[in-house]
């Protein structure tokens, strides 16, 4: 989503497969901000969340490092039993209610359990002035342009009506790497295969495209896709060199090197 933000364009498709995420993103680019700001406030009050960017973290007995987890794990565990006893009405509401989850939700992920229930613990932030800046900058930045949210699988992209004038971005969960939108077969080598189908399907068209995966991590190697790229030297393959050594995830090894790509075509 990020990159459909800030590429030039006459108009953008967004597209996920997951109707709570595209849900979610379709709610906070169509109400009025200072409604959604409202609301958003209104839940943390209620709720009973710190809120460091009126009272800074040692008026809860908390400091930034070890964040505010202890503080806002009731309040945390009070709005998501609320939000799951909600989501089958999938209204205003539960989506900004499944907004403040996320914006107190551990690394401010989403994820659901098989019976559709948001089930990740509370996290180390709240609702500060930067994660407030960023709903700001995604509502009034979407509200400027021609775009659209669509809840669909890749698979279903009609090809066809795409031409050289078109570009796809591809961000796929990433199959040798584990996240909380891959966990449990979410992403399985057939889907990748899939994917690398579709693009051929794109490049055949004359339709331009990039891929953001990931060849190596962790003693693992996608074969799948390294065996795609070996029999296409006409796509091109650019190895980024980025750090994840401070990132807070729960791993075992975050010094192993990670080849992360991105391939255009």
């Amino acid at each position: 989503c990020n990159v459909g933000l800030n590429v030039r364009a006459r108009s953008v498709e967004f597209r996920d497969s997951e109707p709570r995420l595209v849900g979610l993103l379709r709610t906070l680019a169509e109400a009025d901000l200072g409604d959604t700001l409202r609301r958003v406030d209104a839940l943390v009050a209620h709720y009973g969340f710190s809120r460091t960017a009126q009272h800074g973290y040692a008026y809860y007995g908390c400091d930034s490092g070890a964040g505010l987890a202890a503080y806002n794990r009731d309040a945390f565990a009070r709005l998501r039993s609320d939000c799951n006893a909600r989501r089958t009405v999938a209204d205003t509401e539960y989506f900004l209610m499944l907004y403040v989850l996320v914006v107190h939700a551990f690394n401010n992920q989403m994820r659901f359990n098989a019976a559709g229930e948001f089930n990740l613990p509370v996290g180390k932030r709240d609702f500060n002035a930067s994660m407030r800046a960023k709903l700001c900058a995604f509502v009034r930045r979407v509200q400027t342009m021609d775009c659209r949210f669509v809840c669909a699988d890749f698979r279903r992209l009609d090809v066809e009506s795409l031409g050289a004038d078109d570009f796809v971005y591809a961000d796929p969960p990433y199959l040798i790497t584990c996240a909380s939108y891959n966990e449990q077969g979410g992403w399985t080598e057939d889907d990748e295969r899939d994917l690398l189908a579709l693009l051929d399907r794109l490049a055949a068209r004359g339709v331009r495209f990039a891929l953001s995966n990931v060849l190596a991590s962790k003693g693992r190697e996608n074969n799948v896709l390294r065996a795609w790229l070996a029999a296409r030297p006409r796509f091109a393959c650019h190895h980024l060199r980025f750090s994840y050594a401070n990132a807070n995830y729960h791993t075992l090894d975050r010094t192993s090197p990670t080849d992360e790509v991105l391939v255009v075509g």
